[in-house]
């Protein structure tokens, strides 16, 4: 998987996914997405670190340029796993609709999105 969901886009590209979504900011301990919930919303980390948990164990950690909560919204499935924020978070909030509308509008976001959710059910370590 690329370092960041940026990599594949270009710096226009790039911009435009940014303005779409929303900044937060997130603190330690925060579980912005849980398991067995709706595939309502992902985000794009920016800054601080998260723990990809599936049954309470962690499987994965992920960083700034990545992506989490796509691959449910990508192929239509309730969350496998919870993501848990490990430091405090600066992120893009996206829902699933203004992801989808990204999605239509900048096919190189699409393929990077489509690309990141199948690498990571390839590799078990899906943050859905």
């Amino acid at each position: 998987m690329t370092s960041s969901i940026f990599d594949a886009l270009s710096p226009a590209e790039a911009a435009q996914v940014r303005a779409a979504g929303t900044q937060l900011t997130l603190p330690a301990g925060w579980s912005p997405i849980g398991e067995r919930t709706p595939a309502d919303k992902a985000y794009i980390l920016t800054a601080g670190e998260v723990s990809v948990r599936r049954n309470g164990t962690e499987i994965a950690q992920l960083g700034p340029g990545q992506i989490i909560g796509e691959a449910a919204i990508v192929n239509h499935t309730l969350r496998s796993a919870t993501i848990v924020a490990l430091t405090p978070l600066e992120a893009i909030h996206f829902t699933s609709a203004k992801l989808e509308e990204l999605v239509a509008r900048i096919p190189a976001f699409a393929d990077a999105l489509t690309r990141a959710a199948a690498e990571r059910l390839e590799s078990g370590s899906a943050p859905e």
